[in-house]
């Protein structure tokens, strides 16, 4: 049986008379992939937000690995990790510096190399961040997320606007990030990708959970409603074939 690593009570957010999060409630378990879905203007990153402790909220409670957030913030944030976005590192500094950097902000010792073996970046160390491909910025932004040993990582759509090669490496390593025993919450707006990484989604909608179970059941939910796709759905689709034909090793830009 899976503990229970964040529990969500009745959160609301409001933003003067506007209510963005309406009072959800769900548990995240310990050591899943937990993805939270929904449409621009949903609320998933406004709740995630607030998890974080990057924004308060209006009322509810939550819980982090047995942290109360209203008791000890500061606690929550030295057990988890957030993906920064492109904008959050200095361009002009290599790899190994920003690890360096980021061991400093979190008073942690750190062995660049080991950090940049994790995400496959070992020969591009004295790069500077600037010189990345868009997939190497994202696989050595979620290596920064790493370097406080948190228990529980944030990813914000962490394949938007990658190639299919960039896009299936980094579903591995989200997996093996995973496999190591850290719990991972992430968003995505590819429900293919939902779909192949993630234990159990909530899906959300103007500020309110609409469901949360596993994708299989999900889907099983729908068939039995009596829905069938307009086409045939084949065991394979495009991506896989230009996978297959292409292979799944990096090609920088």
């Amino acid at each position: 049986m899976q503990n229970t690593i964040i529990s969500v009570k009745d959160l609301k957010k409001n933003y003067g008379s506007f209510a963005a999060v309406k009072g959800i409630s769900f548990d995240v378990l310990e050591g899943e992939i937990f993805g939270l879905l929904g449409p621009n203007g949903a609320g998933k990153s406004t709740t995630l937000e607030i998890i974080e402790t990057l924004r308060n909220k209006t009322s509810g409670q939550v819980i982090v690995d047995n942290i109360d957030l209203d008791k000890d913030p500061d606690k929550i944030k030295k057990i988890i990790g957030v993906q920064l976005q492109t904008s959050g590192f200095y361009p002009g500094l290599n790899l190994i510096e920003l690890i360096k950097l980021f061991g400093g902000l979190y008073n942690q010792p750190v062995k660049p190399s080991e950090f940049l073996k994790l995400v496959n970046l070992e020969d591009k160390a004295k790069n500077k961040y600037k010189e990345l491909s868009g997939g190497q910025k994202q696989r050595f932004s979620i290596a920064t997320t790493l370097i406080n040993q948190p228990k529980i990582i944030f990813l914000d759509e962490p394949t938007t606007g990658l190639d299919p090669q960039a896009r299936r490496n980094l579903w591995d390593l989200i997996k093996d990030i995973r496999s190591k025993g850290t719990t991972v919450i992430i968003t995505t707006h590819y429900m293919d990708e939902a779909e192949q990484l993630c234990d159990r989604v909530a899906i959300m909608d103007e500020g309110k959970i609409i469901a949360l179970d596993t994708p299989d059941k999900l889907i099983d939910e729908l068939v039995a409603t009596g829905f069938e796709r307009p086409k045939v759905t084949k065991s394979a689709n495009l991506e896989d074939v230009f996978i297959h034909l292409t292979g799944k090793d990096f090609r920088e830009d």
